[in-house]
């Protein structure tokens, strides 16, 4: 029999298609996408169709489709007016299971886990089960396979769209029951109804956690059914020892008789009763309880359940696939007793209808955490509420606790702005139905560099590293999207030692001091952004008429440190906002001085972390630019000047900071944008062609000077980018003069993803 399988790269999808492949049919499929899953059963004999079109069922005998296919799509119309036999997921699964004796979990919550432990448990026990799951599980090898000798074959239900009914086992484990999918159904006792049903059907055991009142409700009395839970009163009981970051240690007892320790291979309070839900089946089935130890010491977590994404000597990122608040409770319950220094947690909700129906339980959900930050809803296919997003969920949140919240609606402020939280000791927790593990992934890739940097540091006089520092922080025009990594040394040895790994590491590497005549693009800047203005850095040494400062001393202190020791030349940095080492590096100047009229020699840092020293004659300095600074990094510099009146010092001083008070502007700016053009001073050639005055959004051309760009508030890089290329264009046009840009524009514009 030819199958062919509408939506196939799904996970429930996928292994049905691997079933059907093992039982030996011939199978096609079709999906949007494909995947690593897709092509992994492409090997194995599927004919795999992207995109979908009208053609791919012809020649089908049956073809399935999931839930998510709905009328319209094309091989699901085509297959209709061709009088295919049109077959849901759930229908083909229960025939396949009739083949067998079928066991199915059930239950709003851990259906994936406690059926991939029971299929486990039963292997190991040597009863050969087959199995069909709702996820990757490393330890089962995929998530279907037919064994043809075993007589078992573990199913993990769905109770989402009622299709439960159609299944007809011979054992079921009934593990939870709440009011979910209720754009489904409508309230719980039509919930009720399907697990009803599902029940009659079941030949043999019916195994139930009698922590849930419902299950009880339901499960309690039939017969051959079997209750777990915490209770010696219990079928099967269990007394926990100690939880462990990536296990759990407890005592298992049967109707009170102790038959012994198990040491469970995934971590938290909910998996033991998942476990006991193993327990119960295998037991009561006849595997040995040895065998039982050996399975579950064994046994790996399904992908995105309590997964661990990074475990470093300073942060922890755990992905999880809770979506419903009861899931999110017991997970964040289970992140809490790692005892981190903080969880920060990020929740990316799953669907509108949910996200409306259980609000206020999700606003008890997060008691344990102390930073949440909630993307938008993932809708999964369904369609937008009015008033319903991710601020619904943090609206709850902040109602009912003081856990600290914020918005994050997209996967790259989501990074960006939880890379930027995160302190040494946190514990990172992404959880919910939808791509949000994508964040966690990223996460985990950059916080390895930041360990490695931070233990560098460690042994080299300290520091800070961040993750997605604003460099709006850092310019004097307040403007700038994340620096990847931030690095601010206290040491020119710590500085060397951070430059050479990050060169060992192919990570591009700048180095910014003050951020004046800077600007940085709205994507920010990918790579390191090294900062030395503390420590050594910031050191001003001054001997007869020389002054030895560090990279990270503002020229205004140079300046002040001069006139305290009766020095003169200096005066024209008062009014520059910047530090040594951008002053170098642009041999920036003011009042017809420049920075290397006084420059005597300079140390910096090679491209391969060496530190080297250059006397001003060997050093090519350029006005706005010495290229020997484009791939070297200075550290300090030796600069002289000359003994001068102190009365001359001050009067020079006072001309240099009232020239910079009159003549430029207070707001936020990166200094001249455009270099003077050798006809007419940038400035006034901005006047002439009428731009002084003019905005582009929050971008303001100053009415004090025109070659200034200002912030009033909000700006973005485009903003300013925008109006300089109206100005540049006008004065070609108009002029039949080329601008050239003074300000550093760097960067990178704002990415589509992370």
């Amino acid at each position: 029999m030819r199958v062919h399988l509408i939506g196939v790269a799904g996970s429930g999808m996928s292994g049905l298609a691997s079933l059907f492949i093992e039982l030996g049919h011939t199978v096609s499929g079709s999906d949007k996408v494909s995947t690593l899953e897709t092509e992994r059963l492409e090997k194995n004999g599927l004919t795999f169709h992207c995109p979908q079109n009208e053609r791919e069922v012809e020649g089908a005998d049956m073809v399935i489709y999931s839930s998510a296919v709905k009328p319209g799509n094309l091989a699901y119309e085509a297959a209709y007016k061709q009088g295919i036999p049109l077959v849901r997921r759930a229908e083909a699964l229960a025939a396949i299971m009739s083949r067998k004796h079928g066991v199915v979990v059930a239950g709003t919550h851990g259906k994936t886990t406690t059926s991939s432990l029971a299929a486990h448990v039963l292997r190991v026990g040597g009863m050969k089960p087959s199995h069909y799951v709702g996820a990757e599980i490393p330890i089962l090898g995929t998530n279907a396979y037919w064994d043809h000798a075993g007589e078992l074959f573990v199913v993990e239900g769905d109770e989402s769209d009622g299709t439960l009914t159609n299944f007809q086992p011979r054992h079921a484990i009934v593990l939870n029951i709440e009011a979910e999918h209720l754009d489904f159904y409508e309230d719980i006792h039509a919930i009720k109804a399907v697990f009803r049903q599902l029940l009659e059907k079941t030949s043999g055991l019916t195994v139930y956690c009698a922590e849930d009142p419902v299950a009880t409700e339901l499960c309690q009395g039939r017969n051959k059914s079997v209750g777990y839970g915490w209770s010696l009163e219990h079928d099967f009981s269990a007394r926990i020892i100690e939880l462990r970051p990536s296990q759990t240690e407890f005592e298992v007892f049967d109707s009170g008789k102790s038959l012994g320790i198990i040491t469970l291979g995934i971590p938290g309070k909910h998996n033991v009763l998942n476990a006991l839900a193993a327990i119960g089946l295998a037991t009561r089935l006849g595997v040995e309880f040895a065998k039982i130890q050996q399975a579950l010491t064994s046994f790996r977590g399904a992908r995105r359940r309590f997964e661990v994404k990074h475990q470093g000597p300073h942060f922890q990122i755990i992905d999880d696939y809770g979506h419903h608040p009861t899931e999110v409770k017991a997970t964040l319950a289970t992140a809490k007793a790692l005892n981190p220094k903080r969880i920060v947690c990020l929740f990316q909700p799953h669907r509108f209808t949910r996200t409306q129906l259980l609000k206020t339980e999700f606003g008890a959900a997060f008691s344990d955490v102390d930073v949440l930050c909630v993307t938008d809803v993932y809708a999964a296919s369904e369609k937008p509420l009015p008033g319903v997003s991710g601020q619904t969920i943090i609206d709850e949140v902040r109602a009912q606790s003081r856990v600290e919240c914020h918005s994050t609606p997209t996967m790259l402020e989501a990074r960006n702005k939880i890379g930027h939280l995160l302190q040494p000791g946190d514990l990172l927790i992404t959880l919910g139905a939808g791509n949000v593990h994508e964040v966690g992934t990223c996460l985990a890739r950059d916080l390895k560099v930041v360990e490695s940097l931070l233990d560098l540091l460690k042994h080299e006089g300290g520091g800070v590293v961040k993750l997605y520092e604003p460099m709006a922080n850092h310019t004097t025009i307040r403007i700038g999207g994340p620096a990847q990594y931030w690095i601010e040394p206290r040491t020119i040895s710590g500085m060397q030692e951070i430059v050479k790994f990050l060169r060992g590491a192919s990570i591009p590497i700048r180095v910014i001091g003050r951020g004046s005549n800077l600007l940085v693009r709205d994507g920010g800047i990918r790579g390191a952004v090294i900062h030395p203005s503390k420590g050594e850095f910031d050191e001003v040494i001054v001997q007869d008429n020389f002054i030895t400062a560090g990279a990270g001393a503002r020229l205004k202190k140079i300046a002040s440190a001069a006139k305290a020791a009766g020095i003169g030349g200096f005066e024209w940095m008062e009014g520059i906002p910047g530090n040594l080492g951008g002053s170098l590096r642009m041999n920036a100047g003011a009042m017809g001085a420049q920075t290397f009229d006084q420059v005597v020699s300079v140390r910096f840092i090679d491209a391969n972390g060496e530190i080297r020293e250059k006397w001003k004659a060997e050093i090519k300095a350029n006005y706005r630019s010495v290229p020997e600074f484009d791939q070297h990094y200075a550290v300090s510099a030796v600069l002289q000047g000359h003994a001068a009146d102190p009365a001359d010092i001050a009067a020079k001083l006072e001309a240099s900071h009232s020239k910079r008070r009159t003549s430029q502007p207070i707001a936020a700016s990166a200094g001249c944008i455009f270099k003077n053009p050798e006809t007419t001073p940038a400035g006034m050639l901005v006047d002439q062609l009428g731009f002084k005055g003019q905005s582009r959004g929050p971008a303001h051309v100053s009415e004090v000077h025109g070659n200034f760009i200002v912030n009033n508030g909000g700006a973005k890089a485009r903003n300013v980018l925008d109006m300089i290329a109206d100005i540049k264009q006008s004065a070609l046009t108009e002029r039949g003069i080329t601008l050239e840009t003074e300000v550093q524009i760097i960067g990178q514009d704002e990415p589509q993803g992370m």
